[in-house]
């Protein structure tokens, strides 16, 4: 796992890539968050995707729901950076689409379009 951390618009954002998996449950997400949170002290975090279990994709395990409920509850924004193309569900895109509409969690293609999400202008 590979941390940097990036200030934009006044927040710091840990930037996290891994071609390992590092969040599979909600046990390894909360971890996740101790650890980006005591290393960095940031409250943002981009995630490329390849770090994330296939089973969070697959909204009937309700891992995903479970996970980013854990990120909300620790204060601590999250963007996921990768292709969703090939996801074909349409309750999937729809979550994604709710998420993406909100000021906590977001899907997105490109690390830039992440850091708008996590450090918007004011």
């Amino acid at each position: 796992m590979k941390t940097d951390t990036r200030v934009i618009n006044e927040v710091i954002i840990a930037v996290v890539s891994s071609g390992d998996m590092i969040i599979s449950d909600v046990g390894s997400a909360i971890d996740f968050i101790a650890t980006v949170s005591y290393e960095t002290g940031c409250h943002a975090v981009i995630l490329n995707k390849e770090a994330v279990s296939e089973d969070f994709f697959d909204l009937k395990t309700k891992i995903a729901g479970e996970i980013l409920q854990k990120f909300v509850q620790y204060h601590m924004k999250l963007a996921i950076v990768g292709d969703f193309s090939r996801y074909s569900s349409k309750s999937l895109k729809d979550f994604f689409y709710e998420c993406n509409k909100g000021r906590d969690l977001f899907f997105v293609s490109d690390e830039e379009t992440a850091i708008e999400k996590l450090a918007p202008l004011r």
